[in-house]
């Protein structure tokens, strides 16, 4: 199915589900792997602790937070294909960022995990057919489907991108 099946396309979630190109689910999730998405490590490695302003991220804590969300989003899509009705809370992302040992990881570590939570969540929508990726359930107080979902999880890493190149590598002095 396609990013033009989501019906409809959920507020908060469309920032980035409309990152993604109007393409199948399984081309998004090819096409923005961890390394296509984030190809050149050794520039971001080169940034290290770098923040372009007093309590933002790291890189390694954006990836950080970019993994924990696939898993989220997958957790909520297995939820809902699978018919539970029960609306799922959001999360807190500035919890989940504050209690991590990226310190103790490096950036390479950070996007092995990475592409093994895309393998599980390629996997878990390999197993949903058109029912079960278009079955509605709640989530952080929005509508939002499964495909939906499997978008996000394509769309949210281009979103973080996006701002290391805007806001992180001017810190390098490059564009």
């Amino acid at each position: 199915m396609n990013r033009s099946d989501i019906n409809p396309t959920p507020a908060f979630f469309d920032r980035y589900i409309n990152l993604v190109e109007n393409i199948d689910l399984f081309e998004a999730f090819e096409k923005y792997t961890p390394e296509n998405v984030y190809p050149d490590l050794e520039q971001l490695e080169t940034l290290g602790d770098k923040v372009y302003a007093p309590g933002k991220w790291t890189i390694k804590d954006t990836i950080q937070h970019v993994i924990d969300n696939e898993r989220i989003m997958g957790y909520r899509a297995l939820r809902f294909s699978r018919n539970d009705k029960t609306e799922l809370a959001g999360y807190d992302e500035a919890v989940l960022a504050a209690h991590t040992m990226v310190n103790k990881c490096t950036l390479q570590d950070l996007m092995e995990e990475f592409k093994v939570v895309r393998a599980g969540s390629i996997a878990l929508f390999t197993n949903m057919d058109f029912t079960m990726l278009t079955r509605k359930g709640i989530a952080n107080q929005s509508e939002i489907t499964p495909l939906a979902l499997g978008f996000v999880i394509a769309g949210h890493p281009i979103h973080h991108m996006n701002i290391i190149r805007e806001r992180y590598l001017p810190l390098l002095g490059t564009i």
